[in-house]
């Protein structure tokens, strides 16, 4: 039985100003204000809030047979949360439908999982946590900026503690074989891989309205018709797209909610389900592990990171940012820590591509990708001179220093928790988890019952009635050595 698995991404850019050369050391804002309220409350407006009203008549019209998933960055919650807290509202009433999962991603949307380990895994820990706080769900699988993966990062990902993780089914990786089925991560086989098909994802996403296809409008009969047309064998027919393709990229006049609520009941008369990512991931087994040496992402014709840093520019301007990773990580500047999520979002590189058509005719306020450079540069001087302001003129040497040890410490630690899951195991496998403990209930117990009588044997005197006998009888059986001179002493009195 064929299964979809449906899921949407909901990300926000965060628009940078026009910060010239002598902002630097003056001017420590950097954020187009009017442009990030303009841009997303026109989003929530066009695509968000029909988006998902639709989605709760598709959970309402079809129960539990419907189910998709969603991912959120923390930049994008932040700025829903600030101009269009009614998006938000929508997710949670979605999520009390019981038909909708919440997947974990990096808490800035950008690339702290190919370069910094460390940051990348608090970033995505804050971001369970703010799940968590909005929707009572804990994310148990995960999904990256721009579905970047490699083994790499996938053997990052298992280690986290996650089932799951979704990647592109792009062609340099899958070659013959199909990305209608579970695989598995070739260093960790414990995390499995949901590959999107991209050509069906892309149908709906962008060219559902497309006049230059004799396929085109989409229709939901047809498109339902296609992936029944797979073969037998398949397992899974992942269409991952961004939410906004409801609405932005393609307009609500071309019917595309309309499609999407008349899809659910074309695929149940083909006998196709739906599915959330951890549920088949429970209950369909990998086909094997399949081997990913360098990163792919679902954009662009070549799935790989040529679109942030495929240039000269791109790179200089990554590893500044980056050069302060790990301060600004052990810092407690809150504001700091902001501008450092903010400044990692992927469009500030993407911004900089010089490819053909890599982001479109939209550049924000950049005439050209040498301007988004400077622009951006400017900025990362800035924040780099505050990052290094807080350490006093702490030079790289002991900054490194100081940061090994607490590396060490936190290896240590972490070497000392597996040690303990490992124990716990094995007693778990003698004598059950009971065994961990009657040993320490009744441990205090005994010398506390011993304890006493030596404390209250020579003041002769109980505070209690009920106590007290049971305290002489076994004074006189312990100590009769120090019974015989009192009573000898009586007579004199």
């Amino acid at each position: 039985m064929k299964t979809v698995c449906l899921y949407f991404e909901i990300h926000q850019n965060i628009h940078l100003k026009r910060y010239r050369f002598f902002d630097i050391g003056t001017d420590h804002y950097y954020y187009d204000d009017y442009e990030n309220e303009r841009s997303i409350t026109e989003t929530a407006e066009r695509s968000y809030e029909p988006a998902l009203k639709a989605l709760l008549e598709m959970a309402d019209m079809y129960g539990d047979y419907f189910k998709c998933a969603f991912s959120l960055s923390g930049c994008a919650i932040e700025m829903l949360e600030t101009y269009a807290p009614q998006v938000i509202e929508l997710l949670q009433e979605l999520n009390n439908k019981g038909c909708v999962e919440f997947l974990a991603e990096p808490y800035s949307h950008g690339f702290s999982s190919i370069k910094d380990p460390e940051c990348f895994k608090e970033e995505v820990d804050r971001v369970c946590k703010k799940v968590k706080a909005l929707f009572g769900q804990t994310p148990k699988v995960f999904r990256n900026s721009a579905l970047i993966y490699s083994d790499e990062i996938g053997e990052l990902v298992a280690q986290m503690g996650f089932k799951g993780m979704l990647a592109e089914g792009a062609k340099q990786v899958l070659g013959w074989k199909s990305p209608h089925f579970v695989y598995s991560c070739n260093r960790n086989p414990n995390l499995k891989l949901l590959l999107r098909d991209y050509s069906l994802s892309e149908d709906i996403s962008y060219r559902f309205n497309d006049s230059n296809w004799s396929e085109y409008p989409l229709f939901a009969d047809n498109y339902a018709q296609w992936i029944a047309n797979l073969p037998e064998e398949s397992q899974v027919i992942n269409l991952f797209m961004e939410l906004c393709a409801l609405g932005i990229f393609q307009p609500l006049s071309s019917n595309i909610l309309e499609f999407m609520k008349a899809l659910p009941a074309q695929l149940k008369e083909r006998g196709i389900t739906f599915a959330t990512p951890s549920e088949i991931c429970s209950k369909i087994k990998s086909v094997g592990a399949i081997d990913v040496p360098y990163p792919t992402s679902w954009v662009d014709e070549e799935r790989d990171l040529s679109p942030w840093l495929g240039n000269v520019m791109q790179n200089e301007a990554f590893n500044k940012l980056y050069s302060v990773a790990e301060r600004v990580r052990i810092c407690n500047d809150r504001r700091l820590k902001q501008d450092w999520d903010y400044l990692q979002a992927s469009n500030n590189f993407r911004f900089i591509s010089t490819k053909p058509n890599s982001y479109g005719a939209y550049r924000g306020i950049y005439d050209s990708p040498y301007d988004a450079f400077t622009n951006y540069m400017n900025i990362i001087g800035d924040f780099v001179t505050r990052v290094n302001n807080i350490y006093g003129g702490m030079d790289n040497e002991e900054l490194n220093s100081l940061l090994t040890t607490i590396k060490n410490q936190d290896d240590e630690l972490a070497m000392k928790e597996k040690e303990i899951k490992k124990l716990k195991q094995v007693v778990a496998k003698l004598g059950g988890a009971e065994a961990l403990e009657e040993p320490k209930a009744e441990a205090p117990a005994a010398p506390a019952k011993k304890a006493a009588p030596k404390k209250c044997a020579p003041k002769k005197a109980a505070p209690e009635k009920k106590e007290a006998p049971a305290k002489k009888e076994i004074a006189k059986k312990e100590v009769p050595a120090k019974k015989t001179p009192a009573k000898k002493a009586a007579p004199k009195k």
